[in-house]
């Protein structure tokens, strides 16, 4: 048995997936974390106890993430390589989604976007808004900031008595724009005062239309229509309700892929067969 072992150490999270002889994916195990850097090596330890692996199956740990770039040359006496973070989401999404051609949108603590066209995947660039976003304005409006609470509570409020609609300002379709289509995020709160329910689906919805949004738009001469999905943020329910409205919107397919939390972590271990071919 012979294990590559992927670790993305993100900011909040440290994210594991192992690889059994080049091409079985093995379980994947996330751990929250305040500190990345630290964690490392209590995560490893965790998830190869949790899945009985013998260090000496070991054949590369492969780091990546902000909480990597001071790895070390071992972890628990496993060989290290540390791989850049947009080669990883580039190589996790293309294994996951099946894809040659398409953006990486890779939503962590905020977003970055990266072009896959077939052995070719590059960084195009990114936005400021992400998981970062949700949690620190839910502690604002909801006085919490667990992911799984804030979900649960939107799950039963309507994003529509916080955001204006085109419905709401325009009789008919305004172009490709439907009625359900958003004019102007959180604007309905100038009118009256929304309930916890109502504010909780309108910053999720926020988040997950303002970075479907800015995938999209970057590449309006780009040729890309296929646009992957992965980080924390695809486990929130409302992005099978979210997406689908935007493939509407703008003519293009969003995907989830299987592992899309662990992408990262995945594209790391991957890395090392990638450059061993």
């Amino acid at each position: 048995m012979s294990i590559i072992i992927g670790i993305d150490a993100g900011i909040s999270s440290t994210k594991v997936i192992g690889i059994e002889n080049s091409k079985h994916i093995m379980v994947p195990m996330a751990v929250k974390n305040s500190d990345a850097t630290t964690a490392i090596d209590d995560v490893l330890g965790k998830y190869l106890n949790d899945n009985n692996i013998p260090l000496e199956s070991v054949k590369k740990v492969v780091l990546t993430g902000i909480g990597a770039k001071n790895h070390k040359t071992t972890i628990l006496g496993c060989p290290t390589l540390r791989v850049d973070e947009f080669m990883a989401n580039g190589l996790g999404a293309r294994f996951d989604s099946g894809l040659d051609h398409m953006i990486v949108v890779s939503m962590g603590t905020g977003t970055s976007l990266v072009r896959v066209d077939g052995e070719e995947i590059s960084h195009i660039g990114g936005i400021g808004m992400g998981g970062g976003t949700l949690h620190g304005l839910a502690r604002l409006l909801l006085g919490t900031s667990d992911v799984k609470e804030i979900s649960s509570i939107a799950e039963k409020g309507n994003p529509a008595n916080v955001n204006l609609l085109i419905g709401d300002i325009c009789e008919k379709e305004l172009g490709n724009l439907t009625g359900d289509a958003t004019a102007s995020l959180f604007a309905k709160v100038l009118q009256h005062n929304p309930d916890q329910k109502d504010i909780a689906a309108g910053i999720i919805h926020m988040v997950l239309e303002t970075i479907g949004s800015a995938a999209v738009l970057s590449q309006l001469n780009g040729g890309f229509k296929d646009f992957v999905l992965v980080g924390g943020l695809t486990e929130l329910s409302l992005c099978r309700e979210v997406f689908p409205l935007m493939e509407k919107l703008y003519g293009v397919r969003f995907h989830i892929p299987k592992y899309a939390p662990y992408c990262t972590a995945l594209g790391a271990a991957l890395s090392y067969k990638y450059e061993n071919d």
